[in-house]
């Protein structure tokens, strides 16, 4: 190849590399096996255990290609055949003038009984001369790409290794402390383990050198975690002083105590309010524990020190629950005091430019919307609180763009002021997700319900019994109650999930006299706003619907739910559709119909669904089911950034880490820098987020 084309070729090479991640020196270094092959021993193919991969060796005979019964590449050596079904032209010729030259191939793979004895088929293998020495350390395999062989990627990675001594980054005295393994030598026992090391301690990664590199990781996300929250509070932000004169109204003229979990929690956020740096706080709370009224009294605050209040939520639905909601409680308490304004998609052109200026010129104090409330041209006049809804249904962007528009220069301060932000979920996140992914954040929780909030009978009934369900509805509708139905998509999936649409046909010629109605997510606003009205004023005593009711939805007058296909969704997402019956004075049940044919998995969920109406203790086993993703969302950018420890199996290195971090900020703070960096420079994006 000439000089002048090999450039491009290395090029080529480096981008996707690159998909992978891998750029620095350090990347390639903490590219860790996935697992590990055994090529440090031979074994005669007569002898080679079932089922297991091993290295064989055998001098090559003839290489020929067959077409019985399909056309393939067949080897024939001393005691082993080779056979391949896709192959190149040029392989065939390398065997060949190996048979020539007198080579003996060496093929990884499983042996098994054939035609002509013992047989491999489409193994990894190298012609070699006799006597040529075999690796002294186990084969890594890594995670590669398109077009990136295990055998460049494996080159690329060890020259990394072999490029120059690997400082520690931990101090001797943590390492001691924290009973860990030296840098160096653990990256080595990984991509070099030597023969006769404890193969499962290595897959099962219960290895010292796993265990130092677990450590190092969950440190690094520690501390980026508090260089954020450092970072955060350098900023400044409007002093929003507590318990103002609309506050204090609202608060004498409330139809209901707050519970002292809700004084609490809105004892933290008005502390929060009151100082000049940004507040960055998650108030999390099981379904009903009454997050709203904490976020109503959190706006007023601001409203009372002449700011503006902004709650984004992610659904018109939900949106439009809560501006009814605010609007209500304002009107009642403080008459005419508060403009709560309404951003969403359904604006005539003419409502909306009316909107958007009274949120220009400050006339409206609290601005309720979707996504819309990051669209263009939407500018606030003096926006000093943002509220992000069920926060992990937006990306990072969305919500840094809110913040962004209350980003303002006030006079005489050397920095822009940027506006506080309160984050709501009403998914309870489990204490080592807490511990490590939200660590930037200060958390308060509310884990009590409101009085009168009664607790929903969960029923778990086969889909075979669907005409005992039906007679169940009957039933309730005959008794003035109203239903939601829940299926699991709106038009018709490979997996043959019965669709909305399709129910709502079916069940309002089996349910005649009951007035069923449809809402999916693919409905225009207009039509969504008035089914939900219909269903609110109990026109509707049947609502056909998608998870669109998740969220937001408060009827309290419906007491039955059944959800169709169960066993398909998430446990966080079943306890919240749960959460939308139970909330009058009826008893309320929620029925799971299941297919026959179950999943282990599926079963698991329902039983947890079915013994469980603690959010926080179903939060904690969906964690452990399904992993982070369900309470992250989009707030890691799609990248998770823990790539090794597992935070259910590896709690007690996550209470370590946590320690550590402290400590190390505050012992050696520039070691806690260079730490971050080497694990996490090449995605310093994920930082901010």
């Amino acid at each position: 190849m000439s000089a002048a084309r090999e450039p491009r070729r290395g090029d080529a090479l480096a981008r996707k590399l690159q998909k992978l991640g891998l750029r620095s020196r350090m990347d390639f270094v903490l590219h860790l096996p996935l697992r590990y092959e055994d090529e440090t021993a031979l074994v005669a193919p007569a002898d080679a255990p079932a089922g297991k991969p091993v290295l064989v060796e055998a001098k090559l005979q003839r290489a020929e290609i067959a077409y019985r019964p399909r056309r393939q590449l067949v080897v024939h050596a001393e005691g082993l055949v080779l056979r391949f079904f896709n192959f190149y032209g040029s392989q065939l010729r390398q065997f060949q003038r190996g048979v020539e030259e007198g080579l003996l191939v060496r093929a990884y793979g499983e042996v098994r009984g054939g035609w002509f004895g013992a047989e491999m088929a489409h193994p990894r293998y190298r012609l070699v001369r006799a006597g040529e020495p075999l690796p002294s350390t186990l084969t890594p395999v890594y995670s590669t790409t398109a077009g990136v062989s295990q055998a460049a990627i494996r080159a690329r990675v060890l020259e990394a290794l072999d490029e120059g001594a690997l400082a520690d980054s931990l101090p001797a005295w943590l390492r001691a402390r924290y009973h860990l393994a030296g840098f160096a030598e653990s990256v080595s026992a990984l991509h070099r383990p030597a023969p006769g090391v404890d193969l499962s301690a290595l897959a099962e990664r219960t290895h010292p050198a796993w265990r130092r590199m677990k450590f190092d990781e969950l440190l690094a996300q520690q501390l980026s975690m508090r260089f954020a929250y450092r970072e955060r509070r350098s900023r400044s932000a409007p002093p929003l002083p507590s318990r103002g004169p609309l506050v204090g109204r609202f608060l004498a003229r409330l139809p209901f105590r707050l519970t002292s979990a809700q004084t609490r929690a809105l004892d933290e956020v008005l502390a929060d309010l009151a100082t000049p740096h940004p507040m960055q706080r998650l108030l999390q709370g099981d379904v009903g524990s009454g997050k709203t009224i904490v976020a109503a009294l959190a706006c007023l605050t601001a409203v009372d020190a002449r700011w503006q209040a902004a709650l984004m939520a992610p659904t018109e639905i939900l949106s439009e629950q809560h501006y009814r909601k605010f609007r209500q409680w304002l009107e009642a308490a403080v008459p005419g005091e508060v403009r709560v304004a309404w951003l969403h998609g359904g604006l005539a052109k003419a409502e909306k430019k009316s909107v958007l200026e009274d949120i220009r010129s400050g006339a409206a104090q609290v601005v309720i919307g979707t996504h819309a409330l990051v669209q263009e041209g939407v500018d606030f006049a003096r926006l000093g609180l943002a509220i992000v809804d069920e926060q992990h249904r937006f990306g990072v962007e969305q919500r840094v763009t809110l913040r962004r528009k209350g980003t303002h220069r006030a006079a005489g301060l050397p920095q822009p002021v940027v506006p506080h932000q309160l984050m709501m979920s009403a998914t309870p996140i489990p204490r080592t997700l807490s511990m490590t992914y939200y660590a930037d954040l200060d958390v308060s929780t509310l884990d009590e319900l409101p009085p009168g909030r009664k607790p929903v009978a969960t029923r778990l009934v086969s889909a075979s019994r669907r005409a005992e369900v039906l007679e169940r509805i009957r039933e309730a509708c005959a008794e003035g109650q109203q239903a939601y139905w829940v299926c699991p998509v709106v038009e018709e999936s490979r997996e043959g999930a019965q669709t909305a649409i399709d129910t709502h046909a079916k069940l309002a010629a089996e349910l005649r006299g009951i007035g069923v109605g449809l809402l999916h997510g693919r409905l225009a606003q207009a039509e969504k706003a008035a089914t939900m009205k219909a269903f609110a004023a109990g026109e509707i005593q049947l609502l056909v619907c998608t998870t669109v009711i998740e969220v937001g939805v408060d009827v309290p007058n419906a007491s039955l739910m059944v959800i169709e296909s169960a066993e398909r969704f998430g446990l966080a997402q079943l306890h919240q559709l749960r959460g939308r019956v139970g909330r009058g004075a009826r008893e309320s049940v929620c029925i799971l119909l299941f297919e026959q044919a179950l999943s282990s998995a599926g079963r698991e969920r329902l039983r947890v669904m079915y013994e469980n109406s603690d959010g926080f203790e179903i939060a904690r086993l969906d964690l452990k089911l399904r992993g982070p993703g369900e309470y992250l969302g989009e707030r890691q950018s799609g990248a998770p950034l823990l790539r090794f420890a597992d935070l259910e199996r590896d709690a007690e290195l996550v209470d370590a880490a946590r320690a550590a971090a402290a400590e190390l900020l505050e012992s050696e703070p520039q070691a806690a820098a260079r730490h971050a960096a080497r694990w996490l420079a090449s995605r310093a994006e994920l930082l901010s987020a």
